[in-house]
């Protein structure tokens, strides 16, 4: 099956209000893959919602009913195409095991249609519909997918109106990793020189704390709970500060927000460089 499981309706319908979607582009090592016809890539974190931007067509102009659909690969399900420029008609299959873009031709080649980035494309352009442009699927991965992975069976295919295929890629969906978050210590509160650092992880990721300057002042390892704490050492120097912390497992990392600080001075609390 394509569908995340039906559990992570309410948690993906949060994400939906009040996240924001995660989108990338083909990664640096995959940068000529557009010459290879279609492509796309994003990184995705579990229960979380991203956007697959395909391109890459080059081929030979198609007129209109010619379709671009993308199947989902397992453990994830398209959510939306919300690609709005006139002379296309986007659908999300139902159950959520793919999305299409069909090129309607609506806008006549006087009229003109929009390109990807809102730009108007004119004459010969207009009729060719694929070429040059970039067209945005939404994906959502399922909340047990595991971080660091490769969901399979991602699939871009381009056919004419009589349903011949004209391209094939495929788009690469990774498994992102969701950021930690920190806890403690409170912001605004005066501190020890080694206050406990806490907060929520991934289970089992590696936790490390930095300060404004970038230099580790602790880590650990989240439990299978999902919490870590740890202690500064050395001491961490008086007077005001910020503490970010960073998680990473099996390839993939997420960052907290940084909260500031304000440590009470101390005898012998060294400072940092």
């Amino acid at each position: 099956m394509h569908r995340p499981k039906k559990a992570a309706g309410a948690a993906l319908a949060a994400v939906a209000v009040v996240g924001t979607l995660a989108v990338s582009g083909p990664p640096p090592e995959t940068a000529t893959a557009a010459a290879r016809g279609l492509w796309g890539a994003v990184t995705i974190a579990p229960g979380r919602e991203g956007i697959v931007e395909a391109s890459g067509y080059e081929g030979a102009a198609l007129g209109a009913g010619s379709v671009l659909t993308l199947t989902a690969p397992e453990g994830s399900e398209v959510t939306g195409v919300p690609f709005a420029g006139s002379g296309y008609r986007g659908v999300v299959v139902s159950g959520g095991g793919g999305g299409t873009y069909t090129f309607t031709g609506a806008a006549s080649d006087a009229e003109g249609t929009e390109g990807a980035e809102g730009a108007e494309v004119t004459g010969s352009a207009a009729a060719q519909g694929w070429q040059g442009r970039t067209f945005p699927f939404v994906l959502a991965v399922a909340p047990d997918a595991v971080p660091g992975t490769r969901l399979r069976g991602c699939v871009l295919r381009l056919t004419d109106a009589g349903g011949a295929v004209q391209d094939q890629g495929t788009c690469e969906v990774t498994v992102g990793l969701p950021g930690p978050t920190l806890t403690r210590p409170e912001s605004g509160v005066p501190l020890p020189a080694r206050p406990e650092i806490a907060g929520t992880a991934y289970p089992g990721a590696q936790v490390t704390v930095r300060d404004a300057l970038e230099s580790e002042v602790c880590a650990t390892t989240a439990t299978a709970a999902g919490s870590w704490s740890c202690v500064p050492d050395p001491a961490l120097p008086s007077g005001p500060g910020r503490l970010q912390a960073t998680a990473t497992l099996n390839g993939v990392s997420g960052t907290s927000e940084q909260i500031a600080i304000t440590v009470a001075g101390a005898a012998g609390a060294a400072d940092r460089s």
